[in-house]
């Protein structure tokens, strides 16, 4: 066995051996001999959107505490 082969098999067996490390760890699933993680996809955080009428609504009530503020004054 020559010195290439067994390094070649050396990293084939750390490639499995991380594999079933990630699996019983349950942090993501193996497809074709891949490692696929899903803790960066299930923290994804949605972009949150507002409607006109909730902008307006805030709108309204940051010009009645700046006018509270100015009246104080």
């Amino acid at each position: 066995m020559s010195l290439e082969s067994v390094i070649t098999s050396i990293d084939a067996e750390i490639e499995r051996l991380e594999n079933a490390r990630t699996l019983l760890a349950g942090v993501g699933t193996v497809t074709h001999g891949k490692v696929t993680t899903s803790s960066t996809s299930a923290t994804k955080a949605r972009k949150r959107t507002l409607s006109a009428e909730g902008r307006r609504h805030i709108a309204d009530a940051q010009r009645k505490r700046w006018a509270k503020q100015k009246k104080g004054k």
